[in-house]
């Protein structure tokens, strides 16, 4: 029988430390099988395993199918939930225009697998509202907390103004920009003190993706049932 070597599942992201809490350290890797042109780096069918350091056996923990396939998939271990037991988080690029990341992050305390953080979930209880108003000004509203963050626009130039405003600064209009979900999911330790907290950026685009102002970035903590919003910023682009 004939094997594609292309499509057999291989190690592409690995780390070591000790996610089963039995003070022995154990190998958590990512396997993937390759696209079936072997030149593109698209991979398919990303699974979480993981080598007890003790035992040597294998567990495995296949991902969600809506998150198990991209590009530059990456395990990091920490812990995020104040217990002392490093837990695992998994980023995987989408690839696609929105520049998109898949994001997961499992605890594994005493070899029980518990998906702590799943990122379609987050992108479904994280919206926000993007509206332009009169005199050159975008109001972004976060949906989950409330908040709300004002951008100045007037210095985007004439020629895109001119489609939306009229000379005396009131909109031809009413317009709505829009807002992705998660780009961006980095570890921090925000206070020093050896737990991680999770910093997740959302883009905020106007008239079309290209079109972006910035990112809110939510810091997220563990609160000892699910990862929530510590801190809420948006960060815009300068202009020149």
């Amino acid at each position: 029988m004939y094997v594609n070597r292309y499509r057999q599942p291989e190690i592409v992201s690995g780390a070591y430390g000790d996610v089963n809490g039995d003070g022995v350290t154990d190998y958590v890797y990512l396997t993937a099988v390759k696209s079936a042109d072997p030149s593109s780096p698209y991979l398919e069918q990303i699974t979480l395993n993981i080598q007890d350091g003790l035992t040597r056996k294998v567990h495995t923990i296949p991902l969600d199918e809506s998150g198990n396939s991209g590009y530059q998939p990456t395990v990091f271990l920490g812990d995020f939930t104040k217990d002392g037991i490093m837990d695992i988080l998994i980023s995987i690029q989408s690839g696609g225009s929105g520049a998109f990341t898949y994001n997961f992050i499992y605890s594994f305390v005493n070899n029980q697998a518990r998906k702590l953080f799943d990122f379609e979930q987050y992108n479904k209880m994280n919206q926000y509202t993007v509206t332009y108003l009169d005199q050159y000004k975008i109001n972004v509203e976060s949906l989950a907390t409330g908040q709300s963050f004002l951008i100045a626009i007037n210095g985007r130039g004439a020629d895109y103004l001119s489609q939306i405003y009229n000379e005396n600064g009131t909109l031809k209009k009413q317009i709505t920009g829009m807002a992705d979900g998660v780009s961006g999911f980095y570890p921090v330790d925000m206070d020093h003190d050896g737990v991680f907290e999770i910093q997740a950026y959302q883009k905020i685009s106007g008239l079309y993706h290209a079109d972006s102002f910035g990112y809110v970035i939510n810091t997220l903590q563990w609160d000892g049932q699910k990862f929530a919003i510590w801190q809420q910023w948006l960060a815009i682009f300068g202009t020149e």
